[in-house]
């Protein structure tokens, strides 16, 4: 179903683009009533968690593939209902939006890094990747920026905050730009860079959604709250230009974005595998999704699904963005009637169900819209637009390149040492076994016999580093590097897997027998 075009200014509209002769641009929708206003926000909560059940069965099942068409996804009224029920879990893309959403409600938009980053960690909900090392982080002392940025969080390209940052293009009608500096301040508790743009470009398309129903508008303008120079910015106009070259054929354009920007170099469960966490590539699909859905709804979330790799997040964002777009009374009946039975259930470790999402966000969108030169009158909702501007450049894992990636697969009792020579490492590994709940393994490391780190690895895994040890900041040199279990407890053991190692210069192999 495709929404119906908005009547309004053009001249107003295009003097806010900037007029271009040769193109038309696309009229901007900067007057809606009330009714609409809350139409658009609660179909960005339907679209979001519809999308993440769509997903569901399917989430990393299909890593470096796509999901063929002959594979059937299930659906029925009652799938919602069962995964709330049964694996709740699933809307981690949904729960801890709805902490950032609850500190506003509480604090206002402008609250400070440190309330929203508080929040997060007192919050009980499972987290992982650059989330879980975020929650390390804040335990041990460290806040935002410092506990999202890249050399304290080898996660922070992963799409934690990608899937996190809805709530703030949802609260911030056609402002881009307001909805970037809600991200600045909640973004950098869990990520830095490509994974920050994530969240960013997200957060603005859902900002420019409420303004326009063309979807390629609202791809190509949000991707402007990104920097140029940025591999991000690059990646998703990679996928726009692609899509004008095969603008039939998203899986096409799919293969494109796997031979061009599928190698992973950061998320360390991600080098040399199919597996891909990392924000830039599942933007992608986001945006694939969108571009070839067309303003279809089924179509828009299946493709993000069949896209592969994080295929419960990546239709969780793309339905929720169209969701707006569309508004929720033009989402079809089949898949909003399976929302039916849980609108008034609080989601997994949050006081919010969906009703109450749908109140405080319609509540927070007036309240921007009020602050940020909008007017209310009456019934009557006028928005000031914000041309978007790009958001400041930031470079993760700057300078660091993958020199090998060893496989030890042995325990730390059995490590004897690692040698190398290079910029940085990571040292992969869990503690297992059945040590006491309240235990805390603690491991030194050392490099080149001098003790660098004590890493604390908590039984409960919600409260550990997935990595060992990790350090992306060494002076180029040869290294060796220790470990010693200093607290062993029977029945536990640490389970090394894999030493990642880098360098400052690509590495070329020389081929043999040549």
């Amino acid at each position: 179903m495709k929404a119906q075009l908005f009547v309004v200014a053009g001249c107003f509209a295009l003097s806010l683009l900037g007029c271009n002769k040769t193109e038309k641009q696309p009229e901007l929708n900067l007057t809606l009533s009330k009714e609409q206003l809350f139409d658009k926000v609660k179909g960005s909560w339907a679209g979001k968690t519809i999308g993440c059940t769509y997903g569901g069965p399917t989430e990393f099942r299909y890593v470096g593939t796509m999901i063929q068409d002959y594979i059937p996804i299930p659906w029925s009224k009652g799938e919602v209902k069962k995964w709330y029920d049964t694996a709740p879990g699933l809307y981690d893309d949904v729960y801890v939006d709805l902490t950032f959403v609850d500190v506003i409600d509480k604090y206002g938009s402008d609250a400070p890094a440190d309330s929203f980053a508080m929040a997060f960690l007192r919050a009980g909900y499972p987290l992982d990747h650059a989330n879980q090392i975020a929650r390390y982080n804040l335990l041990n002392g460290l806040m935002p920026p410092a506990c999202g940025h890249w050399k304290n969080n080898p996660h922070a390209d992963c799409i934690d905050f990608q899937i996190e940052a809805d709530f703030a293009g949802i609260m911030t009608p056609g402002m881009p730009n307001k909805a970037a500096d809600i991200c600045d301040r909640t973004g950098h508790i869990m990520s830095y860079g490509d994974g920050w743009y994530g969240g960013v470009f997200v957060a603005a398309m859902y900002s420019l959604a409420y303004v326009s129903n063309d979807i390629n508008f609202i791809v190509g303008e949000a991707l402007k709250t990104i920097p140029q120079e940025s591999e991000f910015y690059k990646c998703i106009s990679d996928v726009i230009d692609w899509h004008k070259q095969y603008p039939n054929d998203w899986k096409q354009t799919w293969f494109e974005i796997e031979k061009k920007w599928g190698e992973e170099i950061s998320c360390p469960d991600g080098i040399q595998v199919p597996f891909d966490i990392e924000a830039k590539m599942n933007s992608a699909y986001v945006a694939l999704g969108l571009l070839y859905g067309e303003g279809d709804f089924f179509k828009t979330m299946d493709i993000s699904t069949r896209a592969g790799q994080d295929s419960d997040c990546n239709p969780s964002t793309a339905a929720g963005i169209l969701g707006t777009m569309l508004g929720y009374s033009n989402i079809p009946t089949c898949w909003t009637e399976a929302l039916d039975p849980v609108v008034d259930t609080p989601f997994s470790h949050t006081t919010i169900s969906l009703n109450k999402a749908y109140e405080l966000s319609m509540k927070h969108a007036l309240a921007e819209i009020e602050k940020n030169g909008g007017k209310t009158d009456g019934e009557m909702v006028t928005i000031a637009y914000q041309k978007p501007e790009p958001v400041r450049l930031e470079v993760s894992f700057e300078g660091l390149y993958l020199l090998s990636k060893e496989t030890l697969n042995k325990s730390i009792t059995a490590f004897d040492s690692l040698h190398y020579n290079g910029t940085a490492l990571v040292l992969k590994g869990w503690l297992q076994g059945t040590a006491p709940e309240d235990y805390v393994a603690e491991v030194e490391i050392y490099l080149n016999d001098k003790l660098v780190d004590t890493s604390k690895m908590p039984k409960f895994f919600d409260h550990r580093k997935r990595e060992i040890y990790f350090n992306y900041d060494l002076p180029k040199g040869d290294y060796t590097v220790k470990c010693k279990w200093i607290n062993p407890v029977k029945g536990a053991d640490i389970w090394m897997t894999d030493a990642i190692l880098y360098t400052d210069q690509k590495v070329v192999h020389e081929l043999p027998c040549q």
